[in-house]
């Protein structure tokens, strides 16, 4: 099976603004951002998406949320606020096969968001 997009920009194929990453996530910019600050964080470990994680993916899966909230701090949007958001499927939004979570902020988010 192919690599992902983002899979290569783990592996450095693909030059990328590197934002944070230790040994079970990366975080980076947005190439086509949403909001005026737009980070993935992903998991180096290659999980489609949410809906296919296991209970052996449970530390992963917290420790991704953890470190999305500590990237949303050290960028300065704890002060104001911010957006989490995983896409689950075609319908959900997901564009990437690779489970990842979009970190948003730098102005109000509305709601709906949909």
């Amino acid at each position: 099976m192919a690599q992902t997009i983002f899979e290569r920009l783990i592996d450095g194929e693909i030059p990328t603004e590197i934002v944070y990453q230790d040994d079970l996530v990366f975080a980076f910019r947005d190439i086509n951002p949403k909001a005026p600050i737009h980070i993935l964080i992903v998991p180096k470990k290659p999980i489609p998406r949410i809906a296919e994680s296991t209970l052996d993916d449970q530390f992963l899966l917290g420790h991704l949320l953890l470190k999305a909230a500590h990237v949303a701090k050290v960028i300065g949007l704890e002060g104001t606020g911010y957006r989490l958001v995983i896409n689950n499927g075609h319908d959900g939004g997901e564009t990437v096969p690779h489970l990842h979570c979009h970190i948003l902020g730098g102005r109000l988010m509305d709601w709906p968001p949909g």
